[in-house]
């Protein structure tokens, strides 16, 4: 089946596109990549959406503005990636949406919310379109993310030692061999917005790391950003832009006098390896797989080489896997599982009572003609 995932991140600055042919061969899933597109948010757009997050105030009406137009992003890249990367022979869209709000009380997450209506990516590409995946996850007592996990542990599976993949995107995650998967942090979410709101908007994330390479680590403000009390909650746990967000930083800056913006960001770019770190050492990992924006980040990258001494650290580029098109990949799999009657979750990953077959489907442009039902969950996903 030729699938395209499509994906929007913490940082929403673009939404990914990536096409894929999956085939389900017995126990084994094979993922033959077509390649990403990237279509970037109009940039009107990207700035209504940073002023309804929270800890903003929004309405209703801007909420329902939102949903058409990001659903009309998301279907332009759709459209696109059927076209350049399917050969306009797509059978299935999966949409993570765009999400704007995770509601997390004490470590239990209540709910979750994207935005991206499907409806207007159905009409688009004509194909039917799984979208909202994470609820049901929730629904089942689970945290609803890191929905990525199931797809690392089944590419993973079978590697030696202890591996373990993590995502850089603005909040940072990992899956390790046993099933644990959490968000350990910020990964970019914090440095994007001590870039935007020392710049004054002019800069949306430290390009290059080329802040924090001019910079210095300010020791106790690093110890304050570390003080955290959501770095010692029980795993499984998520977090999001709800906690980490300018005004966060701004709160933990009182005090300290007048800090460069280097040195501030240099000190989130250390909060971000140090916390990440912890994790990976909490696992007792052999080797790191990353993937993500914040792969692109050589300082960070840096910081995190010297905080796992001994610890291979690669990128998922190294396995054949670009490390920018492994969320939207990994929702090709997801859509391609819940198509086929499968559960696309984990409950060691997410805490869940049991596995769910997630999301919602939207008939396509020839209503919607279902598969049969697969006989078996797969075990392990290669990529051809």
């Amino acid at each position: 089946m030729r699938v395209i995932g499509l994906m929007s991140g913490t940082s929403y600055d673009a939404i990914d596109a990536a096409a894929a042919d999956l085939t389900l061969d017995e126990e084994t899933l094979v993922l033959r990549p077509l390649g990403l597109v990237s279509e970037p948010y109009a940039p009107e757009l990207r700035e209504t959406l940073a002023a309804a997050m929270p800890p903003a105030a929004t309405s209703l009406a801007e909420v329902c503005r939102l949903d058409t137009r990001i659903g009309q992003s998301f279907a332009a890249a759709a459209v696109r990636a059927d076209r350049e990367l399917c050969d306009a022979k797509g059978e299935l869209v999966a949409s993570h949406g765009q999400t704007v709000y995770h509601w997390v009380t004490d470590g239990q997450v209540h709910g979750t919310l994207q935005l991206g209506q499907p409806a207007w990516i159905a009409e688009a590409t004509g194909l039917p379109v799984v979208a909202d995946f994470r609820p049901r996850d929730i629904a089942a007592g689970g945290q609803g993310a890191p929905l990525v996990s199931l797809f690392d542990l089944l590419w993973l599976r079978g590697r030696p030692g202890t591996p373990v993949a993590l995502n850089l995107g603005g909040i940072a995650n990992l899956t390790a061999p046993d099933g644990t998967a959490f968000d350990t942090g910020p990964a970019c979410a914090l440095l994007d917005a001590a870039a935007r709101g020392f710049s004054g908007g002019r800069l949306d994330h430290d390009v290059d790391g080329a802040l924090a390479a001019r910079g210095t680590v300010h020791g106790p403000l690093l110890s304050r950003l570390l003080a955290e009390p959501y770095y010692r909650l029980p795993v499984p746990r998520t977090t999001g832009k709800e906690l980490f967000h300018l005004g966060y930083l701004r709160d933990a800056l009182a005090g300290f006098g007048t800090l460069t913006a280097e040195d501030v960001i240099a000190t989130l770019t250390a909060l971000s390896a140090r916390t990440v770190a912890d994790a990976v050492r909490a696992v007792a990992a052999t080797e790191v797989i990353a993937s993500g924006g914040g792969t692109r980040n050589p300082v960070l990258m840096a910081m995190l080489a010297a905080e796992l001494p001994g610890v291979t650290l690669r990128t998922s580029d190294a396995l054949g896997l670009p490390s920018a098109a492994k969320e939207a990949y990994a929702f090709a799999v997801l859509g391609f599982l819940t198509l086929h009657g499968l559960a696309g979750t984990e409950p060691a990953s997410t805490g869940a009572r049991h596995p769910s077959v997630l999301g919602s489907v939207t008939p396509g442009r020839d209503g919607l003609r279902l598969p049969a039902r697969a006989d078996r969950a797969p075990h392990r996903l290669v990529l051809e």
